[in-house]
Formats: C-alpha cells, structure tokens, sequence
C-alpha cells in the first residue's frame, strides 16, 4: 500500500508535530508532503530524515520567515501536490492540509487538530491582534478569510474520515463542517515524565507568551498574592507585558531547556494554566510528574482534567478567578493524591494513541 502523508508546515517541533511524529512511526514508508520545508538539519529527527515534497511557496521571497503571509496562496498550493498515486492520505492539519486534491475512491483520513483558525472561529482575535481589525486593511484581510473559509468548507467532502483530537474540536468540525468525527486524543510523551510526590512551595506556569496563552494575567493575579511564589517559564512577544506585571514573588526564567522545565514541573505546588486550548500538552505533562493543574475551564482541558481530583478549576479569565481558585486549591490539600494525578496522565500515551489510530485505519481500510 503507497501511503501519502501531509502537514501545513514544517518549521519547528510542537503539538501538532509530535502527531506527524507518530504516524511516520507506524508508517515508516510513507511520502512526506507539507507546503514548505524550513527544518534546521537538528529538528530533522522526527520526521525520521525523509525528503519532504514541497509547494511552490517554498520558492517564494522571504517564506521561511513570512510563510504564513501567504495564507491567500495556501489554497494554490496545497492542491498543486500530487497524491493522486496513493491508496491512503493521512493529512495532520491545522489549517489547509485538509484540502488536498484527492481522487475518486481514494481514502484520505484527517487528524484534524482544528479547522483553520484564522478563518472559523479564532477570526476576530487572529485580526485583532495582528492590527487588521480596522480600515482598508480589515476590510481586505476578511475578504481574504471569507475565500480561504469558503474553500475550506468546499474542501470537506475530500476528506473521508475525520479524526479530532478533542470532543473540543470534534465540535468544531460538526459545526463548521457538518460532518461526524472519532476523537484520538494526541501523544504526550508521559512516560519522560516521572513522579514526584513531595512539592516544594511554587506555583509554575510555562508557555511560548502569546496573548491567548494570557501568561500577564497569571502574572498579574500573582502580583497581588505576595505571599505565593510563580514561576514562569517562557518567552515570546508577550514577554515584556509579563515582565510589566511582575512582582518580587514572580521569578520569570525565560526560555528553559526539557530537563529544567521537567525539574519545575516536578517540584511545583500545582500548575496554571489560562487558555483556552484545542488540546495541552502542557497540563498533561504537569500530571505526569504528580501536579495538580488549576486550569481555566474552557477547551480541551476540561476532557484532560479532573476537576477536584487532578486539579481544580476556574471559569473566569480574570484576576480575581485565579486568585480565588488559588485560595479554593490551599483550603484543599488532601483531595489531591499525586499518585492519581500521575494515572490520569497515563491516558494520554504515545503508545496508546499508536494503537487507537492504527485500529481506526485498518477498520477504515477494510
């Protein structure tokens, strides 16, 4: 059987990576397709070394840094790969992998990680922060969206099976596609993680600080518990925000290696976690180590924790919410037994995820 596999990008290793990472592994022979290739020759090792097939926009000026300014071609592109010659397309996508060409009869399974952000759901926010929610230049990025959101919609039927990695998301493509899904949660490699019952007196959260991640209202939320310590491992745009914010009690450590942030997860009296995800690897990993994730309760978290077994939760983005459910946490210290947080976790294995997806395939095959 010739298998064909495709993702957006490939430009670092994260979430959606570490899916792609999977399927080579069970697929070993597969051809790899993405719109462009910009892997430093380091990050090479989970896509096991193969050529990547690439589109023409990794030819274009300025696309290993500027890719994503050529959302309005992605549609081009993406239909300019060839997989016509395979039996099976697996695509992992978050935004246009999805829409590949296919041809009659041909299975094509999505890992659907969420339809495209900028064009569904996340649309105001992705404009607003990017300053293209206002003026002549609003007025032409929706146009742009509305034809990437339309093609994508016409797209759908290409895709044969849909596989989402939250019900989060699963209702997502219900809505904004119409069309049914089976839920795999992702791998998260729990088993790097070991169990560490005793905890120090820090509170940890560790993020790339994008705004959605709302690491400065964390910050901030500390800043008036003087008497509580955070850590915060991270950096990116919203860094100097976050450091704004900070008070005396707020160790910001910047970027850390695995090992460090492994250390910090270990030891933490719990973990914050503020955002709305698809999916979070990071309140996983945290369980793994036996910590206990106070997390706001919307998104995928709320399929990944337990409340008031693994972790708590609050359901406000605000201030006085993560103070409350920090104080709600400390009235509570028995409820939270490390050695169940750890089992939690374990439900999220890589080799679990290995033989739920490659039972769905073969089901799908015969």
């Amino acid at each position: 059987m010739k298998i064909a596999v495709i993702h957006d990008w490939l430009v670092t290793y994260a979430g959606a990576e570490r899916l792609l990472e999977q399927v080579l592994e069970l697929f070993p022979g597969a051809d790899l397709f993405s719109l462009v290739d910009f892997l430093p020759p380091e990050k090479r090792f989970f896509i096991k070394n193969k050529k990547v097939n690439t589109s023409f926009l990794q030819y274009l000026p300025l696309a290993r840094t500027k890719y994503r300014s050529y959302l309005p071609l992605m549609p081009y592109a993406v239909e300019g790969l060839d997989v016509s010659g395979y039996d099976l397309v697996i695509s992992v996508s978050h935004a246009v992998a999805k829409g590949i060409r296919t041809r009659s009869g041909q299975k094509h399974i999505c890992i659907c990680c969420s339809p495209i952000r900028y064009a569904w759901d996340l649309r105001e926010q992705y404009l607003r922060e990017s300053g293209l929610d206002k003026g002549i230049k609003g007025w032409f990025a929706n146009l742009i969206l509305d034809r990437v959101k339309a093609w994508d919609l016409k797209t759908t039927p290409r895709v044969t099976d849909f596989i989402a990695i939250s019900e989060y998301i699963g209702q997502r493509i219900k809505n904004n596609y119409g069309r049914d899904y089976t839920v795999i949660y992702p791998p998260v490699y729990v088993d790097k993680f070991s169990l560490v019952e005793k905890k120090e007196d820090f509170y940890l959260t560790a993020s790339r600080m994008v705004p959605y991640k709302r690491i400065p209202l964390i910050v901030e939320a500390f800043a008036s518990m003087p008497d509580r310590k955070l850590v915060v491992i991270g950096d990116g745009p919203e860094l100097e925000k976050t450091k704004a914010k900070a008070g005396a009690n707020v160790e910001l450590l910047g970027y850390q290696d695995d090992a460090v942030l492994k250390s910090y997860l270990q030891r933490a009296r719990a973990f914050i976690f503020a955002a709305e995800e698809d999916f979070g690897i990071a309140p996983i990993e945290a369980q793994a180590c036996g910590t206990p994730v106070l997390a706001y309760g919307r998104g995928a978290v709320c399929e990944t924790v337990v409340d008031g077994v693994t972790g708590l939760f609050f359901y406000e983005q605000s201030e006085v919410a993560i103070v409350d459910v920090v104080r709600r946490f400390e009235a509570a210290p028995g409820c939270f037994v490390a050695a169940d947080i750890r089992k939690n976790a374990e439900r999220f294995s890589s080799s679990r995820f290995k033989k739920e997806f490659l039972n769905f395939v073969e089901k799908k095959l015969n």
